[in-house]
């Protein structure tokens, strides 16, 4: 059985990417984790951000896919929103490779980590912009700005889960989905 070697230093790379983090790491740690010389990496790669690009690619990928599996077609719009944004964050909060990067853009503002992060938000917002399109086409929201409603969805979990955990007890998947409904789709008055 021949041994995928692309597959190898890819692997090799996500370990220490998720490890060291972006900037720290070196073609040469690559090489040794894959076990292959570092010559049999620019046999794939130009350098390390073509290498770093095709991870995070991946990643998105992932994280899409993670996200479709939460839709559920027997579930309302807003249950489904809700799934689907939580998978998101879940897997965020939850890969190695996006603690150490956010970690990463956080402490040292390393460019193209930041622009890594930029990308993946770009995505996750056309995402979730699709989302709220296509239901609102179905005629199962009423008509707003998908951009800046899926802007606002996003930044609201954001919240809930990331920085609300910063100063208080992290609060579970119901509460999130019972505030999520409460604030915005119906709203604070009685």
């Amino acid at each position: 059985m021949a041994i995928d070697r692309k597959q190898l230093i890819i692997d090799a790379a996500t370990k220490s990417f998720s490890l060291f983090g972006y900037k720290a790491t070196t073609m040469d740690q690559v090489a040794k984790l894959a076990n292959v010389g570092k010559g049999t990496i620019y046999t794939f790669f130009k350098n390390k951000e073509e290498l770093f690009d095709e991870i995070v690619t991946s990643l998105i990928k992932e994280m899409k896919a993670s996200a479709e599996e939460a839709i559920d077609p027997n579930l309302t719009f807003f249950e489904n929103m809700h799934y689907v944004l939580f998978r998101i964050l879940e897997y965020r909060k939850e890969h190695q490779l996006t603690i150490k990067l956010f970690q990463e853009e956080r402490e040292m503002g390393t460019p193209a980590v930041a622009e890594v992060i930029r990308k993946v938000e770009f995505v996750t917002l056309n995402y979730i912009k699709g989302f709220i399109q296509e239901a609102i086409d179905k005629g199962e929201i009423i008509k707003c700005d998908p951009e800046i409603t899926a802007f606002i969805v996003l930044k609201l979990y954001i919240s809930l889960i990331f920085d609300w955990e910063k100063n208080h007890t992290p609060l579970d998947k119901e509460k999130i989905a019972d505030l999520f409904e409460s604030y915005l789709f119906k709203g604070l008055s009685k």
